[in-house]
């Protein structure tokens, strides 16, 4: 059960951790000042949002996200969302790409190489269809949230910076809707996938639980880090690379890998939930269909990676807040049937 429940744990967070959230840019873009109430709630948010996905995920053993989708929006609205899903994990896979091409540049290299490197794993991992993306994401994950906490806890001892709110500075706590819907409909992209592969609730507790302590504690202390340094969080693509500015160049390139890997795992889940929703209407391995995926995805990656989490996020976390409210509602509303 434990053994269980940390494989989906770890398929959350690397869901979760992409380019976006590891680089900064998505915590900065939603939190900021005055958010410690914010991530507090968006913790609790989380954690109910996954509980209730993978719990309609078990019931109807799924192996792609639609029907979790239809329990939860009903089946008229899941039109609408199931195109929202295919746009979103497409984009943001997208925003993936160009996270990777980013962080080469970072170090003199051209965009393409970083690229090409996150395309060939990208498509190799899938010749051992879902259970090569969970293998991945349970020997890279332990790494990145180590290494991520670690380089930032340090930052914080040596800026001496305080882990306690001003409550009465609290200003931002309503971010924390916005921020939570931005990420559900790849929560329910890629847990619906393996509801055939859950054996039972304790793993789902586990996994509920688990991914939202981890990523509410991350968040609070690097949002936390982020405030020190807000001005000059703006003269970077990446924020994370303005905390490390004073660092050897080694402990740099040591989180410059890690970004790197949290880019890839959310990568790998974008494409995992699309391929597994096309893959019973094709019937191509999972291999090629993300090889066909990938693609078309290549050319779209010069609009730049700043620029598309500015714009798309944002837009995503307010489209998504039904999807969020029907959520938080589900176990009221059918408390009989989750029992």
């Amino acid at each position: 059960m434990w053994k269980a429940g940390f494989k989906w744990m770890f398929l959350i967070v690397g869901t979760m951790i992409g380019a976006g959230y590891a680089s900064g840019r998505e915590l900065w873009q939603f939190f900021g000042h005055e958010s410690g109430l914010a991530i507090l709630l968006f913790t609790i948010l989380f954690s109910v949002s996954c509980y209730v996905v993978l719990q309609i995920s078990y019931k109807s053993q799924s192996t792609h996200y639609l029907p979790v989708l239809q329990m939860i929006v009903g089946k008229k609205l899941s039109f609408l969302y199931d195109g929202m899903i295919i746009v979103y994990l497409f984009t943001t896979t997208v925003i993936m790409l160009a996270g990777s091409g980013a962080t080469w540049h970072a170090f003199s290299f051209p965009d393409w190489w970083g690229i090409t490197a996150i395309v060939l794993p990208l498509i190799g991992v899938f010749i051992w269809d879902i259970k090569g993306v969970l293998s991945l994401n349970s020997f890279i994950l332990p790494l990145l949230i180590t290494g991520l906490l670690a380089t930032l806890l340090i930052f914080s001892f040596h800026q001496q910076l305080s882990f306690i709110p001003d409550i009465s500075k609290q200003r931002n706590w309503t971010a924390a809707f916005p921020f939570t819907a931005l990420n559900i409909l790849p929560l329910i992209a890629v847990l619906g996938a393996i509801g055939n592969e859950m054996k039972g609730r304790g793993e789902i507790w586990i996994a509920s639980v688990g991914s939202g302590v981890v990523l509410g504690v991350i968040s609070y202390v690097y949002n936390n880090s982020l405030v020190q340094i807000s001005e000059e969080v703006l003269l970077y693509e990446i924020p994370l690379f303005a905390i490390l500015k004073n660092y050897p160049y080694i402990m740099f390139l040591f989180i410059s890998v890690l970004l790197w890997l949290a880019i890839f795992t959310t990568a790998v889940s974008g494409t995992l939930g699309l391929v597994t929703r096309v893959r019973d209407k094709l019937h191509y391995p999972l291999w090629v269909l993300a090889t066909v995926l990938v693609l078309l995805m290549v050319p779209l990656t010069r609009i730049g990676f700043s620029t598309l989490i500015e714009y798309l996020y944002p837009l995503y976390g307010v489209l998504n807040l039904y999807v969020l409210s029907c959520i938080i509602v589900y176990p009221i509303v059918n408390r009989y049937k989750i029992e």
